[in-house]
């Protein structure tokens, strides 16, 4: 029994590695093309390689899921098309025990998805994305369509790139008071965290008065402000990019300004239950295997589960906004597909004799 086992686990891992890396390099290739139109100032061929590189881990994040979901599929599909499977059952091996082996090589990807998804693709994503906004010319003085918004107070604030260990690059701060009327702005090419505060270099501030404005420029300023480098780090990139840790930090600031924090919380509930997504993939993959699907040729099963996997990922996207819209709690648009889909692998188990 050992012995089948290991060959369960063995086809079904090479087949979820298989597909990992047909996937990826896909990815990669259509992600390279991409960034050639984004091409300027000294961020050229060659950062470019860079920044896919750094992304490589996120990248490998968002698809451990499908690759566990197809891999099965094809790995169980080639024993159940050259009659192993038949062999197996029609040696006392028990369906749960097919389950149990195919799920092991599963379980191992969602170790890793967890590992690197909260370790590594955050810390690399965040140099891939600060790196190509200072190639691009993020360190200059006037906001750009780049960067971040954030909202302290009476106080908007945008920041063109962030460096860890807290240094900005390109910071505008527009105040306002409380009729809405702007009556600063402020420009700095840098900004460097001092333990508590930030020290403003190379500085235009300009003070809008009812005689008019009047320009002033300063080395160095001393800026209040309750942002810490731990939370403005997770500014850089995507919610959904972010780890646990990162995410429930920055949800619980956004509470603490009185910011909406929905899709923050979102993201969260969505990391968090994405193990269990995985799973509920992968025993839909064998109940179809064991049930619709074991006697269809290979691309046609493969095809069948690109198709479960865009429905599963559309009803999480399409239920994730609609809960910031209609105010229903976030972990119900993230729990409605795992438990569908779950209820639906279930009922096709418990058909197979």
């Amino acid at each position: 029994m050992r012995r089948i086992d290991r060959y369960i686990v063995a086809t079904v891992a090479s087949a979820m590695l298989l597909v990992l890396l047909v996937v990826l390099s896909l990815d990669l290739v259509f992600a390279f093309i991409a960034e050639m139109d984004e091409l300027k100032n000294d961020y050229q061929t060659l950062q470019a390689m860079k920044y896919i590189i750094f992304t490589v881990p996120r990248r490998i994040y968002d698809y451990l899921p499908l690759a566990a979901f197809i891999g099965c599929l094809v790995g169980l599909g080639v024993l159940a098309n050259n009659s192993e499977l038949t062999v197996i059952r029609a040696a006392g091996v028990s369906v749960v025990r097919v389950v149990w082996s195919t799920m092991k090589p599963a379980l191992a990807v969602v170790v890793v998805g967890i590992l690197v998804g909260e370790f590594v693709a955050p810390q690399t994503e965040r140099i891939a994305q600060t790196q190509k906004a200072l190639e691009q010319g993020a360190a200059e003085n006037v906001a750009s369509s780049a960067g971040m918004w954030r909202r302290e107070g009476n106080v908007f604030m945008h920041f063109n790139a962030v460096e860890p260990k807290g240094v900005l690059h390109g910071v505008s701060l527009f105040e306002f008071n409380d009729e809405r009327r702007m009556v600063r702005s402020t420009f700095a090419k840098r900004a460097i965290y001092q333990g508590d505060h930030w020290l403003l270099q190379d500085i235009e501030r300009t003070e809008i008065k009812d005689d008019g404005s009047h320009v002033q420029t300063f080395d160095s300023l001393r800026w209040n402000v309750s942002l810490s480098p731990s939370i403005l780090e997770v500014l850089i990139i995507k919610p959904e990019y972010l780890s646990i840790k990162g995410l429930y930090t920055y949800a619980n600031y956004q509470e603490e300004q009185g910011l909406d924090a929905n899709s923050y919380l979102m993201a969260f509930w969505k990391k968090v239950l994405q193990p269990v997504a995985t799973s509920v993939l992968v025993l839909v993959a064998i109940s179809f295997i064991f049930g619709p699907l074991r006697s269809v040729t290979m691309g046609f099963r493969v095809f069948c589960g690109i198709i479960i996997g865009l429905l599963f990922k559309y009803m999480q996207d399409l239920l994730g906004p609609a809960s910031l819209v209609f105010g229903f709690n976030p972990v119900i648009a993230t729990l409605a597909p795992i438990c569908i889909c779950a209820l639906l692998g279930v009922v096709l188990l418990r058909r197979v004799r």
